[in-house]
């Protein structure tokens, strides 16, 4: 479809081409399955301390793109915090969720599956080591 002669392939291809496109378009990815492992933190790294983490609910780890949940006392779960809808950051955990507020995506905090869309494909869950209060990847 073209208004004036001017059509949406010649406009992306002109923004392409100034260089003004490339951002706006890897943003708007498909679905990624969760970023790359080469985004996983190294075996041992510490996330924190299990004083952060609040039995029936979770904590975001921004920075090593972990969510760490603790469905029910003592037992500790850890899933990629890269929503697998278009790889935006999770954002909380709560009522037995976690949540990406892009776009409304809603993962179990038990295993990481798809409890609402537009998600289809579940967190991938990440080894950790509990020792002592010291949650690590594993």
């Amino acid at each position: 479809m073209s208004i004036d002669g001017i059509t949406r392939r010649t406009t992306l291809t002109g923004a392409a081409a100034l260089g003004v496109g490339v951002p706006l378009l890897a943003a708007c990815g498909g679905d990624s399955g969760g970023g790359t492992a080469s985004e996983a933190p190294a075996a041992g790294a510490e996330l924190g301390s299990t004083s952060e983490v609040p039995v029936g609910g979770g904590k975001v780890f921004g920075d090593q793109k972990i969510v760490v949940t603790q469905p029910t006392e003592g037992d500790f779960k850890a899933f990629s915090a890269v929503c697998t809808h278009q790889s935006c950051l999770v954002s909380q955990v709560a009522d037995g969720t976690i949540d990406c507020l892009c776009h409304g995506s809603k993962f179990s905090d038990q295993d990481g599956s798809v409890v609402n869309g537009p998600a289809t494909s579940a967190l991938s869950e990440v080894t950790i080591a509990v020792d002592g209060d010291t949650i690590s990847t594993a």
